[in-house]
């Protein structure tokens, strides 16, 4: 079981740190696919492996010489701070109602498939969509509040709405939206760790295989963030939309089952 978990923090970190998607939009449906811990659980043990995966990305980005949009993208971490937090603590609530906690899976994995398809359609066929290049500081923070609250509810590390929003809002590529992204993820689950070790008792989670998963996402950040600067625009967009295709299917299968339709 540690080898099991140890490839799945590195797999899914290793993917996630080449195309900007945090890793945790892998890891919620894959960890949901396994059912061996819950929802709770499950944000606690992605939200760790994310922020691991994006720390030693920013590093090594850096090192590389690969520079984030400071003023952009610090403006919208900022908002994914905010976001995140109050995202966290309503999922916090909810999940700790009994008339609201059985319903969680299911509302989480109609919500992913449905953003995931908008966002592969919005890459896919991006230059047939209008791009911005919004600069107002206030309506940046205001972006980054709207990602950081979904990200955190849907405990995804909020990679394909960051890069989706980059691109569009941006008028970033997809190698300049990935790095970005992960500058955002990084801020937004850091927040999000600290709300869930200081208001809930950690107690209540199982977390036997987090060690295992943050070496995990250390490795796949750093190898994953590494090859980045070596792939062209279109691989990273070839790796993004195949990965959102994989994600889709998985989560209408983990939804299966949340309905009791599929074993």
């Amino acid at each position: 079981m540690f080898v099991i978990y140890l490839l799945i923090g590195f797999l899914a970190t290793f993917a996630g740190a080449m195309a900007g998607l945090s890793g945790g939009v892998i890891l919620k449906p894959v960890l949901d696919f396994f059912g061996h811990y819950d929802l709770a659980s499950i944000g606690v043990l992605s939200g760790a492996c994310v922020l691991a995966m994006s720390s030693v990305s920013l590093i090594s980005s850096n090192k590389q010489g690969q520079q984030v949009k400071r003023v952009q993208s610090f403006l919208i971490a900022i908002g994914s701070v905010i976001g995140g937090t109050l995202g966290k603590s309503i999922f916090n609530r909810i999940f700790t109602s009994v008339q609201l906690s059985q319903h969680v899976g299911w509302i989480q994995s109609s919500l992913l498939i449905v953003i995931l398809v908008i966002i592969f359609i919005f890459i896919k066929y991006r230059q047939n969509f209008k791009t911005y290049q919004i600069k107002h500081p206030l309506v940046i923070l205001m972006v980054g509040l709207t990602l950081g609250l979904a990200a955190a509810f849907l405990g995804i590390g909020g990679g394909p709405l960051n890069v989706a929003i980059l691109s569009w809002l941006f008028s970033m590529d997809a190698k300049a939206a990935a790095l970005n992204s992960i500058f955002i993820i990084f801020f937004a689950q850091l927040s999000g760790m600290l709300v869930v070790f200081f208001t809930t008792d950690v107690s209540d989670y199982h977390l036997t295989m987090l060690p295992v998963m943050i070496v995990g996402g250390i490795t796949g950040g750093l190898l994953g963030s590494r090859l980045r600067i070596w792939l062209t625009v279109r691989h990273v967009e070839l790796i993004f939309n195949t990965l959102i295709v994989g994600i889709i299917f998985l989560n209408a299968y983990n939804l299966l089952v949340y309905a009791g339709l599929a074993n």
